[in-house]
């Protein structure tokens, strides 16, 4: 996992970083029970990807569904993996299951 991915143990740790970045927000919701498992770690590498090629353009959360409970309600969130992206605290996209790098780049490219 890219060191560009913030990984906040709680919501309280979630919300202080959301708060203090200055650019969009891609929050990276995961989960650990089995069949989340898989999908997820395909994930972390995508969005490590991602957290790298958009340094500077976008602050890259990867929040734990049960660490992060309040975060995950507020975005109804409901399965994993899901991503949100914000623009000053506001949803411009939500996006549920495993990506591409391809895709997730579109994703993006068509909300930055």
């Amino acid at each position: 996992m890219a060191k560009r991915v913030h990984r906040p143990r709680e919501d309280a740790e979630f919300d202080f970083i959301l708060g203090m970045s200055g650019v969009p927000v891609l929050a990276y919701f995961i989960g650990t029970w089995p069949k989340a498992i898989e999908p997820c770690r395909m994930m972390d590498l995508v969005v490590g990807g991602i957290a790298d090629e958009y340094t500077g353009r976008l602050t890259v959360l990867r929040a734990d569904i049960t660490r992060c409970p309040a975060a995950t309600e507020r975005y109804g969130i409901t399965g994993a993996p899901s991503c949100v992206l914000l623009k000053d605290g506001e949803v411009v996209a939500h996006g549920t299951g495993p990506m591409s790098i391809a895709e997730m780049g579109s994703f993006l490219d068509g909300h930055l």
